[in-house]
């Protein structure tokens, strides 16, 4: 299963993909497009896939694509993404080859080499050998020899030479990246604590994301750096939810002045019952609706309340819910010790300085 680390690159596989096609030559459009089996096909897997029954997109995507005789690049990227969301990562591996083997730009090569090298990491699974990881290497080498503006793969290609122990030049990939990406981009700030850091890539990290929050306050994940930040998915209509609220506020209250930062994501759709019920409740913490589920979606998290804890060094921890974990509390206050810890040196040498 790919690492954590590296399933984060997805952030900034959008600059890449931009790419793919020139605005000023337009693709002509194939002749199985108009074909109605096609269509049928291809609006049955996309309305399957939106409602997660991805087992059966699957199946419609593949057979959209055997209408138009192997040829829908749309389809066969999605086929990928299917499989490896599945973990079906052989099956990835020969739809990336095919991807490869349809490309008709530099760019276009070089994103399917990039997933090529995502589904041969997969395949190695949790602890790979050095010689899986540097055919990984050598597969992204290639795609940046192609196309150098992917960073996709270029990020891709940092975690795995994190992984190989080449911290030197993991870094210098993780620094180019965090230039050249967006500064709109959440995963700009990760690269660059990578990039000082290349061994916390190989860490449990959370996914990077920015939201504007309900008091229009934007909040990034990655920003938090030097502070615990504890994430609560959660909804109004969930009974657990709310029998856990009070706990929750309670340890809001309880680490007041603390370096910590409590986020309650819900995901509920009705943005206006979802307002008045966090002023109802007197709700004061950090708060966002994630109505599409995309953040909840990032996490793996199907199940609400779910909490997550991440320490001031960025790493992830999942924990149980507030009421039945005795030990919650426990691991807040060894989490804000470390980051306390990790302050001092930093307040002794601005008090060295003569600075406040």
């Amino acid at each position: 299963m790919k690492s954590a680390a590296l399933a984060l690159l997805f952030a900034l596989s959008s600059i890449a993909a931009s790419a793919q096609t020139s605005p000023s030559v337009p693709a002509a459009t194939p002749a199985y497009a108009s074909n109605p089996k096609f269509v049928a096909a291809l609006t049955e897997a996309r309305q399957l896939e939106k409602q997660r029954n991805y087992t059966f997109a699957l199946d419609d995507y593949k057979k959209a694509n055997k209408i138009a005789e192997g040829q829908c690049v749309s389809c066969l990227d999605k086929i990928f993404k299917i499989q490896a969301g599945l973990r079906s990562y052989k099956d990835a591996i020969a739809t990336a080859n095919q991807l490869v083997a349809l490309a008709t730009t530099p760019a276009a090569k070089s994103i399917a080499e990039a997933d090529l090298a995502e589904a041969m990491l997969g395949q190695a699974g949790e602890k790979p050998k050095p010689a899986q990881l540097e055919a990984v290497h050598q597969t992204l080498q290639t795609a940046l020899t192609d196309y150098p503006k992917n960073l996709s793969a270029k990020y891709e290609d940092a975690c795995v030479l994190a992984r190989l122990g080449q911290n030197d030049e993991a870094g210098k990939e993780f620094s180019d990246c965090a230039d050249a990406a967006s500064p709109k981009d959440p995963m700009r700030l990760r690269a660059r604590h990578f990039a000082e850091n290349p061994q916390l890539s190989l860490a449990r990290m959370a996914p990077a994301f920015e939201v504007t929050t309900l008091d229009g306050s934007k909040f990034n994940l990655d920003d938090m750096q030097g502070r615990v930040v504890l994430i609560d998915f959660w909804a109004t209509w969930c009974g657990p939810c709310n029998e856990e609220l009070p706990h929750l506020a309670k340890l809001v209250k309880q680490f007041s002045g603390e370096p910590l930062v409590v986020i309650s994501i819900s995901v509920d759709k009705d943005e206006a019952k979802w307002k008045d019920f966090v002023n109802k409740h007197e709700m004061t913490w950090v708060q966002y609706r994630d109505g599409d589920g995309a953040i909840a979606r990032s996490f793996g998290n199907e199940l609400i309340p779910s909490y997550y804890m991440i320490g001031s060094d960025g790493v992830m921890l999942k924990t149980e819910r507030m009421g039945t974990d005795d030990n919650v509390e426990g691991k807040l206050k060894k989490l804000l010790k470390q980051a306390r810890e990790e302050a001092k040196p930093a307040a002794t040498v601005g008090q060295t300085n003569g600075t406040k």
